[in-house]
């Protein structure tokens, strides 16, 4: 991914956001229209606020696991510890740059945004 400074955050977060719902095989319909409303709302969101270009990425991934919570339930689940209940990774920062998904049960930080496996 490139530092252009052309580069449109938005474009990116969908990328990074798809890339994760495909790898965990949750790139359904409902998932993805979830990405675009989320998109799109953060695209208003950014309209008023151009200086949150480096939070976006992380706040779609944290709307579409909100819509996803409603639907499928938790996304994307921890397979990183050895916690047996079903947890989701959260994103962190919470609104700040460079986003990762990490266990919030063992801090075990699994992967940056668009890279789960």
């Amino acid at each position: 991914m490139g530092g252009m400074s052309g580069d449109d955050p938005l474009i990116t977060a969908r990328a990074q956001v798809l890339h994760d719902l495909q790898a965990r095989r949750h790139a359904d319909s409902a998932s993805v229209s979830a990405l675009e409303e989320s998109v799109s709302h953060r695209g208003w969101w950014l309209s008023q606020w151009p200086d949150g270009r480096e939070f976006v990425a992380g706040l779609v991934a944290q709307d579409v696991q909100d819509a996803l919570f409603d639907s499928v339930g938790r996304w994307p689940l921890c397979t990183a510890c050895d916690i047996l209940d079903q947890h989701a990774l959260t994103i962190e920062p919470e609104l700040g740059a460079d986003p990762h998904w990490v266990c919030p049960e063992s801090g075990i930080v699994v992967s940056p945004l668009g890279a789960l496996r």
